[in-house]
């Protein structure tokens, strides 16, 4: 087993460093953040270096990458912000999820649309009183014609407001059958007639800003319904466990983001004549920080292994999202501390890494879920 990168992806980590340096610097996101802005021009930097076609076949245009690839650029993203990393990885999913369970035509029209940064996608699951059981959703759809009557409401849909979005929408075409019979996945324009976008005051991630998103009577083509009438549910699952290893990989990024930025202020910072990092009780803290996010990338890069080599590695990548979304939380709570004043300062990304790490815990899968599963593959499932 060799978790060494190979050069061309010592090159991708490079590029993605380079964008983000040139387009992306700390002031740059801390304005984005503060006036709830998402950088259009940045994600347009990402498609024009190949970022977005990364992880797609020749085939369709893109540069066949895998998901370790896809890793180690989300990983570099979000050393900055993991906050502006959510369209991007959005789309990838949507789009892995067209490439997946799409018709050669859905393919044709949509994957050159999202690989050149033309059409971003995102995606709509949670409901009010469907949150980690979206068993419990309500939002239904009924055929009319050519087109979908589509009802009812989402919550927390990261990015819907942004330009160009497409809501990548989970919801009932059939309320008499179980969900893996009765879900269904459609694509649905965000400034379409019946949708309505409401942005929610969320304490973190207010470049992507969050939404709920109303469905009154809103008509939706047939031809955006992916994977037929009833198959939503496998579509869901057919990209779960991607989506868990590339948020483990951008929870690793903003850990080691955290731990960057507090290595250099403890090299900096004097207090009783020296800098305060060459006191053993700073210096253990920040080893213990360290250890604990490279302890978080092994796991992640070891269950993106058994996933690529073709073995079913839910628990592994369950429990690299689980530890490394509690990794970034519980170092950036530990960077704000040995920072003291200037680490609540908004004008140091501290402060920024401690809110938008918040949500690690919560999105994709919360630390109650997954627990909940793995103990399940462990064979200690309740009754």
């Amino acid at each position: 087993m060799d978790f060494a990168i190979s050069d061309e992806q010592k090159m991708l980590v490079e590029t993605v460093a380079t964008i983000m340096q040139r387009h992306a610097s700390a002031e740059e996101i801390g304005h984005w953040d503060a006036e709830r802005s998402y950088p259009e021009e940045l994600y347009s930097k990402w498609a024009e270096a190949g970022l977005i076609q990364l992880p797609f076949p020749e085939e369709y245009g893109g540069l066949g990458g895998d998901a370790s690839d896809v890793a180690l650029l989300v990983e570099e993203i979000s050393k900055h912000s993991s906050d502006l990393c959510m369209p991007y990885s959005s789309a990838i999913f949507c789009g892995l999820n067209i490439l997946r369970n799409g018709t050669e035509a859905q393919k044709q029209h949509w994957l050159p649309k999202i690989l050149s940064g033309e059409q971003k996608m995102l995606i709509g699951i949670s409901e009010p009183g469907a949150g980690s059981d979206a068993t419990a959703m309500t939002t239904h759809a009924v055929r009319e014609g050519d087109h979908y009557r589509i009802n009812g409401q989402k919550l927390w849909v990261t990015g819907a407001g942004l330009k160009d979005a497409m809501l990548s929408v989970y919801l009932k075409t059939d309320r008499t059958v179980s969900h893996r019979e009765g879900v269904s996945l459609f694509l649905i324009d965000s400034k379409a007639p019946g949708v309505r976008l409401r942005k929610l005051d969320m304490l973190g991630r207010r470049c992507s800003g969050t939404y709920e998103v109303f469905f009154t009577d809103a008509l939706v083509p047939a031809e955006n319904l992916i994977g037929g009438e009833g198959h939503g549910w496998q579509c869901l699952m057919s990209g779960l466990q991607y989506e868990r290893a590339v948020s483990a990989a951008s929870s690793c990024g903003g850990a080691q983001g955290v731990v960057d930025l507090v290595t250099a202020y403890v090299k900096e910072r004097v207090q009783f004549g020296r800098p305060i990092g060459t006191f053993q009780a700073i210096a253990h803290r920040i080893a213990d920080m360290q250890t604990q996010v490279d302890a978080a990338r092994m796991l992640t890069l070891r269950a993106i292994w058994l996933s690529g080599s073709g073995a079913n590695a839910l628990r592994e990548i369950s429990e690299a999202k689980l530890f490394a979304s509690e990794t970034y939380v519980k170092v950036a709570a530990e960077g704000v501390q040995l920072m003291g004043a200037y680490g609540l300062s908004r004008e140091y990304a501290m402060e920024r890494h401690y809110r938008d790490a918040r949500s690690a815990t919560i999105a994709a899968g919360t630390s109650e879920t997954l627990r909940n599963l793995i103990a399940a593959l462990m064979g200690l499932k309740s009754k």
